[in-house]
């Protein structure tokens, strides 16, 4: 629901705010005085094209700012969380107009696309007066008014499942088509991964040849090593570590009662002697363990080679072979099925066709009856506002079905003939904006709650009525205002009078400029505006006496 529309610097007004509450808001004033600019206001803060003329004159930029609560309106608040815009259960839209012709946007203080802000107001507003600000002209718009007139959100959904599916079986035959005769890679993928499954490339076992590789290069230097050390400890050419280690306990063992810490040295000793002892067994299996063999050692370097070869062959790391032979064989096993697939798809598509087919039956049915209905209640409407042998239809299109499609296997046109005797036109051919807007009204109350859109604006919707007409225009405007919040420009009295909230715009003078201002008016200012709206500037008696009649006879 609107709360609240800041105008700055727009056309001319100057500067106005106005705040919006449930039920039906009237706007009054005289010719020219800038109702309509309220909603022209919204029409920019819904994502109409810019356009630098509305700049007041002597302003750099017109700003515009529309608040809205979001509490009994999930589609906006959906929205805004999907694009990552939520600010709770509030929404402000803001938007300002260059004098240069540029402009800027923000959804809850952060910069949009128009796009953005024309997808998100469309969830908020519907503007219902000049064409490009209908929203009822968009056959999707239709379509949905339809739907949600006859409660089919059920259908749709099954609808919108099956098509899904079907969709998803098409895409993976469209993919599997494309690779065409697979023969060739097959055996490409045979010879590849042939050549790795030759090898053994687990991650451990190319760790261990590496190991293995050095140690057979180094087999020379290894031994040596390994003999030298073996010899100073087991002391084949001096008294060996173990057996000094031995005497210096002795030494040490005749005055140890002296100094009781070489106890400790003692100990020291004792288990040094047993790690070398440890050490030299170890250097014997190691040294029995090394053998310089040429041709072991070709082997491994052949086997290595072949290794880095397939590597830089795959282009991954030799550790990665191993993941890269298992994304071969998945490919290969993949491809072996694709024909069976295949076959398999086609039974799988025709069963998901039958199924949407099934359900877009079902929804095209219910539709069918919706649209007999909303056309009976619509027509009926149609002549009590002042069009007299008027008539609505709704048209289903039927679709050709070969493709899922979510919205099932039609589509609506909402057609209007005007006066007996004309054919039936498409709503957007419509060319009288006022005639436009009566019949936008009379489809709107005629679906009275299967609108989602909280807020419904109508521009001048009394336009070419009078008498008793417009009274009836007021009250179908009134009861529309007991289900959803709207907005009325109006020039007519018995249409005013059906206000919960009623605002005046008037203009002036100053300093040679003309300004527009927008008031709020209590209960007596109303009577004396409805007065004005009656009598003209010379407000009478018994204009005053009309007036408070008419209020009080507002159910």
């Amino acid at each position: 629901m609107l709360t609240l529309l800041s105008i700055k610097d727009f056309a001319v007004v100057k500067a106005a705010e106005l705040e919006f509450g449930p039920g039906l808001t009237v706007i009054s004033g005289e010719t020219g005085a800038g109702k309509s600019l309220l909603v022209d206001a919204l029409g920019f803060l819904s994502g109409l094209r810019a356009d630098s003329g509305m700049v007041r004159h002597g302003a750099e930029r017109a700003e515009l700012s529309a608040q809205f609560d979001l509490a009994d309106t999930a589609p906006a608040r959906d929205w805004l969380r999907e694009q990552e815009l939520d600010e709770g259960d509030d929404c402000q839209l803001r938007r300002t107009l260059r004098a240069d012709g540029g402009s800027k946007a923000w959804i809850n203080g952060r910069p949009a696309t128009l796009a953005q802000l024309a997808e998100l107001a469309g969830l908020l507003v519907e503007i219902h007066g000049q064409h490009e600000h209908q929203a009822l002209l968009s056959k999707s718009s239709q379509l949905a008014l339809l739907d949600g007139y006859g409660g089919h959100e059920a259908a749709l959904d099954d609808v919108a499942a099956a098509a899904a599916q079907w969709s998803t079986l098409l895409r993976e035959r469209e993919a599997l088509s494309k690779q065409g005769d697979v023969s060739d890679r097959i055996a490409y993928l045979e010879h590849q991964l042939g050549e790795l499954e030759r090898e053994s490339l687990a991650p451990e076992a190319i760790a261990e040849l590496g190991a293995s590789h050095r140690r057979h290069a180094h087999a020379a230097a290894l031994i040596a090593a390994c003999d030298a050390a073996f010899a100073r400890l087991a002391g084949e050419d001096a008294p060996s570590m173990a057996r000094q280690l031995q005497q210096s306990r002795i030494d040490l063992a005749r005055v140890a009662e002296h100094e009781s810490r070489l106890t400790d040295v003692d100990a020291l000793l004792d288990a040094a002697a047993i790690q070398l002892d440890e050490a030299a067994a170890l250097i014997e299996r190691i040294r029995e363990d090394l053998d310089v063999d040429p041709e072991q050692f070709e082997e491994m370097e052949r086997r290595l080679g072949r290794i880095h070869d397939l590597a830089r062959k795959h282009r991954v790391a030799p550790e990665q072979l191993a993941v890269q032979q298992e994304a071969l064989a998945a490919e290969l096993e993949s491809l072996r099925g694709a024909g069976k697939r295949v076959a398999a798809l086609d039974g799988e598509i025709e069963s998901a066709r039958g199924r949407w087919r099934t359900a877009a039956d079902a929804l095209s049915k219910a539709r069918a009856k919706a649209a007999k209905a909303l056309s009976r209640s619509t027509t009926s409407l149609i002549g009590e506002l002042g069009m007299g042998g008027g008539k609505f239809e709704v048209a289903l299109e039927p679709q050709n079905g070969e493709r899922p499609d979510a919205n099932g296997a039609e589509r609506v046109e909402f057609l209007v003939s005007a006066n007996a005797g004309q054919p039936p036109r498409p709503l957007r051919k419509v060319a009288s904006g006022g005639e436009l807007s009566r019949i936008s009204l009379a489809i709107e109350v005629a679906a009275l709650g299967g609108d989602l859109v909280p807020t419904m604006v109508f521009d001048e919707v009394d336009s070419g009525i009078g008498g008793a007409v417009a009274e009836i225009v007021g009250q179908k405007l009134r009861a529309l205002g007991g289900k959803r919040q709207a907005l009325c420009v109006t020039h007519l009295p018995q249409v005013a009078a059906q206000g919960h909230a009623h605002y005046r715009v008037s203009k002036a003078a100053s300093d040679g400029v003309t300004q527009s201002a927008v008031e709020r008016l209590d209960a007596k200012q109303r009577g004396e505006e409805l007065a004005r709206m009656l009598g003209g500037v010379e407000v009478s008696k018994e204009a005053r006496a009309a007036a408070k009649r008419l209020l009080d006879n507002v159910n």
